[in-house]
C-alpha cells in the first residue's frame, strides 16, 4: 500500500483545465501547496479511451534546467510517443505526469531549499493532485519516475530516497552528482539550501541498495556528462548494485531524449506486466 494512500487534501486550491479546450490528451493542473509555499504546475497526458473508473499507473517525468511542466510534451512530444506505443500494443495505458520543478533559480535540482520542499512536491504532491483533480488513478496506483539531465538527477535521488513510492525509475543524460549543476546554472551552488549529505545521488542509491526497485539510465556518447554517467555505472558495479546502463549515439539535447524516452516507457510497462 502506498504510504500516502489515506492522505486528506494537501492543497488550498486546485485549478484544472477544461476538457473542452484540451488537445492531444494533455490536461493542466495548478495547485497551491505548502511544499512550495505557493503554486505549482503539472501537465498530465491522459491516453485516449480511458474510462473514468479506471485506475492507471502514473509515470512522473522530470524536466531539466531552464524548463518547466510543458517541456516534455512541447520539446519531445512524449505524449504522442506514448499514445503511438499504446495504440500499437507496445505499452499499457498509463498517465504521464510532467510537473514543474518549483521554478527556483535556473533549476531547483528537486532538492529542499529554505523551507520549500521541492522533493516533497514531486514525490507526494504530484500524485495527490492528480487524484484530487479526478484523473483516472489512485494513491494506490503503481508509480514510476524518470527524468533528463537535472531531472535525471532528481529521479535517481528521489527514487533512492523514497523507494517505497516507486515500482521502477530511470534517467537520461543525468547529472549524477550535485556539483555538476554548476555546469548549467548561473547561481552559486552554495545558494542551494540543503547540506552535502542531501545532495549525493550515489549516496542515496547506495544507502537504499537492498530496497531499490529496478532502474536504468543511459547517456549519449557525445554528451558532456558521459564521463560522469560512466563513473556512476562503475561505482554501482563496484558495490554490486543491480542496474541497467546503456550508451547511445547522441548528445545532451532534445533529439536524444525524444528518441530514448520510449525505452524508459517500455521499461516501466514491463514492470506492470511482471
Amino acid at each position: 500500500m502506498n504510504p500516502d494512500a489515506t492522505l486528506v487534501s494537501r492543497f488550498r486550491t486546485i485549478e484544472v483545465s477544461d476538457p473542452a479546450y484540451e488537445s492531444a490528451g494533455l490536461r493542466f493542473l495548478t495547485v497551491k501547496t505548502p511544499s512550495l509555499q505557493g503554486r505549482g504546475d503539472i501537465c498530465v497526458f491522459v491516453p485516449r479511451g480511458v474510462r473514468s473508473d479506471e485506475v492507471l499507473p502514473i509515470v512522473i517525468l522530470l524536466h531539466g534546467v531552464y524548463g518547466s511542466h510543458w517541456s516534455w510534451s512541447q520539446k519531445a512530444g512524449v505524449h504522442l510517443t506514448a499514445q503511438r506505443m499504446i495504440d500499437a500494443g507496445q505499452l499499457p495505458r498509463m498517465l504521464l505526469a510532467m510537473p514543474s520543478d518549483g521554478l527556483m533559480f535556473d533549476g531547483t535540482a528537486y532538492l529542499p531549499h529554505n523551507g520549500r520542499r521541492f522533493d516533497d512536491w514531486i514525490v507526494r504532491d504530484v500524485p495527490a493532485a492528480m487524484v484530487e483533480a479526478g484523473l483516472p488513478t489512485s494513491l494506490d496506483a503503481m508509480r514510476f519516475i524518470a527524468g533528463l539531465s537535472m531531472g535525471g538527477y532528481g529521479a535517481l535521488r528521489l527514487a533512492a530516497k523514497h523507494p517505497e513510492y516507486f515500482a521502477a525509475f530511470a534517467a537520461h543524460s543525468a547529472i549524477t552528482e550535485f556539483v555538476q549543476m554548476g555546469e548549467f546554472v548561473e547561481e552559486d551552488l552554495d545558494d542551494y539550501g540543503c547540506g552535502d549529505d542531501e545532495r549525493s545521488a550515489f549516496g542515496a542509491l547506495a544507502a537504499s541498495a537492498i530496497r531499490l526497485p529496478p532502474f536504468r539510465f543511459d547517456c549519449g556518447i557525445d554528451d558532456t556528462l558521459i564521463d560522469a554517467n560512466r563513473a556512476l555505472h562503475q561505482r554501482l558495479l563496484d558495490i554490486n548494485l543491480p542496474h541497467i546502463y546503456v550508451e547511445h549515439p547522441g548528445g545532451h539535447d532534445w533529439a536524444y531524449w525524444a528518441t530514448h524516452v520510449a525505452t524508459t516507457l517500455r521499461f516501466f510497462g514491463d514492470q506492470l506486466k511482471a
